[in-house]
């Protein structure tokens, strides 16, 4: 059990983690959501052209860290020494709308390296917990020394409304903390009032409104018990390395998606300035015409305005030595050459298949599609292992939630069901799971692989079965068992006629 102070130097602590992490978190979530500023770029042509580019960006962050999470479902959970994936846990996931949150949280994962699960009982349904995915510029998980999974601590920090909010949740009891909101999304204005009049308040009572206080509920203790006994919180790690913090899928594509947007910029101001041949006269003055009063009088020269010579067509030239040059359109194709290398690049080091970038498609074989997708499809196959991980023990937390200790025991060595992660056309995949089926793999397996949760395996079976009972002609070549070996349910077994004894005719 923890004292007060003790639990509020923790918050402290893992709060100033959460907040150093914060800065890459939503840079990554600005850089998804195309907030680009522009990068890379001289100071003349940053001070000319950045604002005229702020808003502009070609986003290709958003196309690499949405190729995984398409092929990233859950499909069911299984508890070890189990043949048929479990109902109840499914029935849990399905309840708490994860299988749309999911993947909310797998996309929070690939940006910003981590996304975190929450699951706690319900007190008005014992046998539902409420499950949630957390994002990871909110949650922080502290583990055991030397140790990447076993928690020892967990804190959940957000805003709602004018005050700030903590939960800290340690394994065997549950803290609760507020404070007001110490700097609001207010005007420069409004923030120097702010702090005009914190001035005003009584000695100590401007570090007490900075600082956490337990939240009191009228219809709960704090701190709680954590009826668990575990932290009921799980990180899910996009590349976990071994000594180091997890690594997002954008961390790489960040800096190429700047240098892409500066040639575009470059590109926009070379086709503005110069993407038509322009013409020049060398060698003669301007031309001039006499400027009249009033009375029609001449009192000196002006320019003639040059606007007039192309609407006109015509052109006035003077002077012995006058002549007309020319040079040529600026190449505007060198600056996409450059932008298909750089997003060639993006392909290659993301493993993102060429046609989900590029967009051009040619008339390939579906083996060469499938050839092209097979790092997309390993990195996929990666991030199914250590998301499984997590989620497997997010299915015991379940358990334990519900007071099933033997489930919870079982699900530490159970497995979480996924959805394929190859793309394949409906003939293909009914074609080998046809030649699967020749070679003995069961109906059930074989419904799975074609995409079917459990639950809806369960059911076709179901149905399969009562169409066989309906059917006169598979009843009676059940009940005859048609096919099978003589003896063994094929009907009875036919004697073999003796030989005729040559000797003996």
């Amino acid at each position: 059990m923890a004292t007060l102070e003790q639990a509020l130097e923790l918050v402290s602590l893992l709060e100033g983690e959460l907040i150093r992490r914060r800065a890459d978190i939503d840079r990554h979530n600005d850089y998804y959501r195309g907030k680009h500023p522009l990068r890379f770029a001289s100071e003349e042509f940053a001070k000319f052209h950045g604002e005229r580019y702020r808003d502009f960006s070609d986003n290709w962050v958003q196309v690499v860290g949405d190729s995984p999470i398409e092929r990233l479902a859950v499909t069911g959970f299984k508890a070890a020494g189990e043949l048929e994936a479990d109902k109840d846990l499914w029935e849990v996931w399905q309840v708490n709308g994860l299988d749309a949150d999911s993947q909310l949280g797998f996309l929070g994962s690939v940006l910003s390296g981590r996304s975190f699960v929450l699951v706690w009982g319900d007190p008005d349904d014992p046998d539902m917990p409420v499950v949630t995915f957390e994002d990871a510029g909110q949650c922080i998980v502290a583990y055991e020394p030397g140790s990447r999974r076993h928690r020892r601590a967990a804190l959940k920090r957000w805003q709602d409304g004018n005050a700030d909010f903590a939960t800290l949740y340690l394994p065997d009891e549950v803290w609760k903390f507020t404070r007001p909101l110490s700097r609001q999304d207010k005007s420069p204005q409004l923030a120097d009032v702010d702090e005009a009049m914190r001035l005003w308040l009584p000695p100590g009572e401007e570090r007490r409104r900075s600082v956490w206080e337990p939240r009191e509920l009228d219809t709960e203790p704090n701190p709680q018990p954590n009826p668990m006994r575990v932290v009921p919180m799980v990180e899910l790690p996009n590349k976990p390395m071994l000594v180091d913090e997890p690594i997002s899928d954008v961390a790489g594509v960040v800096p190429m998606q700047d240098a892409i947007n500066l040639v575009w910029a470059q590109l926009f101001t070379a086709s503005d300035a110069a993407s038509f041949p322009q013409r020049v006269i060398m060698g003669a003055e301007r031309p001039m015409i006499p400027k009249l009063n009033a009375a029609g009088e001449i009192i000196g020269k002006q320019p003639v305005d040059l606007d007039k010579f192309q609407v006109d067509r015509v052109a006035w030239i003077t002077g012995k030595d006058a002549r007309i040059a020319e040079w040529s359109a600026a190449n505007l194709a060198m600056y996409t050459e450059i932008i298909e290398v750089a997003v060639g690049h993006l392909a290659a080091q993301t493993r993102t298949p060429q046609h989900y970038l590029i967009g051009k498609m040619a008339n390939l074989a579906e083996g060469a599609l499938l050839a092209a997708e097979t790092g997309l499809v390993k990195r996929v196959d990666e991030k199914k292992l250590w998301s499984g991980q997590g989620l497997r023990e997010v299915a015991r937390l379940i358990a334990l939630a519900r007071d099933e200790k033997a489930k919870a025991k079982a699900m530490r060595a159970g497995a979480v069901l996924w959805a394929d992660s190859e793309s394949r056309s409906h003939a293909q995949l009914a074609d080998s799971l046809v030649k699967l089926k020749d070679i003995g793999f069961p109906f059930e397996w074989l419904a799975l692989r074609y995409g079917l949760t459990p639950t809806e395996v369960a059911d076709v079976a179901e149905m399969r079965e009562r169409e066989m009972e309906l059917d006169p002609v598979a009843a009676a070549s059940r009940l005859l068992g048609q096919g099978a070996p003589p003896g063994e349910g094929g009907g009875p077994e036919l004697e073999e006629e003796p030989v005729p004894d040559e000797d003996a005719a």
